[in-house]
């Protein structure tokens, strides 16, 4: 890293923009990903490097589907531009808050790394872990509301979740319900990510006719397990059925469709299962009817941007305060297709 030296000299005389979340996904205040609120200037330009850099990624866990797709994103950038070294890690889940904070400190503490960018599992703790560094510091998957942080590169999760859910009252009423209720089993509370989907799921259900019972809503931490027994508790308390159970991820919305399946109860044979991300597994699982619908991400492409918006920062290039990295709503219609995309990322 030539410019190393030069880069550490000119620190305290960087000015970044801060990242912060809004309802869209404008240059001007980033998609509803994170739940934190305000609004962000175009990031400043920085002096020009040398092109040869070291960046720091830190997803929220290597242990998914998801994540391993946003460290195929980031390494295929340093492929293309071998003079850009790429380091992706993760803790060993997405509730080891503490194993994260480690990593953070400890990387910030090296030095060792020309930019940083982070996925956070806790966003206001990172913000206070990155608030006396002068470090370029960008945001992966969920936004950080911090003046420390250049752009936020991911999905808007609000919107996402919101054509989700309105696709899914669509398909609610196709298949013949009356009254379209929504039970969402949402993933850890509090979570940036979480609360966003959650207001999509909401705004989609209720503008398009449903009811959202948000008093029922059903924390399983992200898990299938802990989803199945969600699953099985809605099945208990509401016999009738329920139209629409959507789910934080796709892992506990293929988790619940498969324990209303086991059950053999009539009244849930028509219920719509709504995921989020587009893993596989649940791509193949709308083709098998297992599942209904699931927005896609595209952690691919949001990692590989998120790699490339460093680089023209340290460039000197001034960079968008918001990438977003954009959705898809997967159906039988184009579920295939999709599978494909995603098993082309590993050839």
């Amino acid at each position: 890293m030539k410019k190393r030296l030069f880069a550490a000299l000119l620190a305290g005389a960087v000015a970044l923009s801060m990242v912060a979340c809004g309802g869209g996904s404008s240059s001007s205040s980033a998609p509803a990903a994170s739940g934190d609120a305000g609004t962000a200037a175009p990031a400043a330009a920085r002096e020009p490097g040398d092109g040869e850099y070291k960046i720091d990624v830190i997803c929220k866990t290597l242990s998914s589907e998801y994540w391993t797709y946003i460290k195929a994103g980031a390494e295929a950038y340093s492929k293309d531009h071998p003079e850009v070294t790429v380091e992706v890690k993760g803790p060993p889940s997405e509730t080891s808050y503490d194993e994260q904070m480690n990593m953070i400190q400890t990387d910030l503490g090296s030095g060792g790394y020309d930019g940083y960018i982070i996925a956070p599992l806790q966003a206001d703790t990172v913000k206070t872990l990155i608030a006396d560094t002068d470090a370029p510091i960008m945001a992966l998957d969920t936004a950080i509301s911090s003046d420390k942080v250049i752009s936020f590169i991911g999905t808007g999760n609000e919107e996402a979740a919101k054509a989700g859910a309105a696709a899914a009252v669509q398909a609610a009423k196709d298949a013949g319900w009356e009254e379209i209720k929504c039970i969402e089993i949402a993933g850890v509370q509090g979570d940036g990510t979480n609360t966003a989907r959650m207001n999509g799921y909401i705004a989609g259900i209720e503008e398009n006719g449903g009811d959202f019972l948000e008093d029922e809503v059903q924390y399983a931490e992200a898990v299938a397990d802990k989803a199945t027994t969600c699953m099985e508790g809605i099945m208990s308390t509401h016999p009738e059925g329920i139209a629409i159970i959507c789910a934080n991820n796709d892992d506990m919305a293929l988790a619940a469709a498969n324990a209303a399946a086991k059950s053999g109860l009539d009244a849930y044979k028509n219920t719509i299962f709504l995921g989020f991300d587009g893993q596989i597994p649940a791509a193949e699982a709308i083709l098998e009817g297992k599942m209904t619908m699931s927005t896609a991400q595209n952690p691919y492409n949001m990692a590989y941007k998120a790699v490339e918006t460093m680089v023209a920062y340290l460039n000197g290039e001034q960079v968008d305060p918001v990438v977003d990295s954009g959705y898809t709503i997967i159906t039988k219609d184009n579920a295939q297709e999709h599978i494909d995309t995603l098993k082309s990322y590993s050839e």
